[in-house]
């Protein structure tokens, strides 16, 4: 599925719920689904800045394509992090630099967060277009 088919999901998720405690809750339970992330990749240099809670990420190329795994330490987070891999992962280095990241306005996630939470959830998103570009850096390299 193309990035805008996954997100397109996201929000079709996200619209069967009015009520933001329910969607928080939605988020709780996308977090708690997640594989825990192995731990020899919870280090510093995975660990994103800029988030109030801890998150790691880690990002490996396959095929041409970024795999992304990650976990935090905060129920929410975990949840916000899911719903990005869910959305990136699996997908080419170009198209993840090209990507409109609608979903995460359509689901009004942005306006339900707290200001530190928000500022997170943007650094999460610069973090993974960062290993991005470093794989399309490396590959053009080749």
């Amino acid at each position: 599925m193309s990035i805008n088919e996954l997100q397109d999901e996201v929000i079709a998720e996200f619209s069967d719920f009015d009520d933001w405690m329910d969607r928080y809750q939605l988020l709780i339970d996308l977090g708690n689904e997640q594989e825990p992330l192995d731990e020899k990749y919870k280090t510093e240099q995975n660990l994103i800045e800029g988030c109030q809670s801890r998150v790691w990420l880690q990002a490996d190329e396959e095929d041409g394509k970024v795999i992304f795994k990650a976990e935090s330490d905060a129920l929410i987070v975990k949840g916000i992090i899911s719903l990005l891999m869910k959305v990136l992962s699996g997908h080419t280095p170009d198209e993840i630099l090209n990507a409109d990241l609608y979903f995460i306005d359509k689901i009004g996630l942005k306006e339900h967060l707290s200001p530190t939470r928000s500022n997170g959830l943007l650094s999460m998103v610069k973090q993974m277009r960062m290993y991005a570009l470093a794989f399309k850096a490396k590959d053009s390299s080749k």
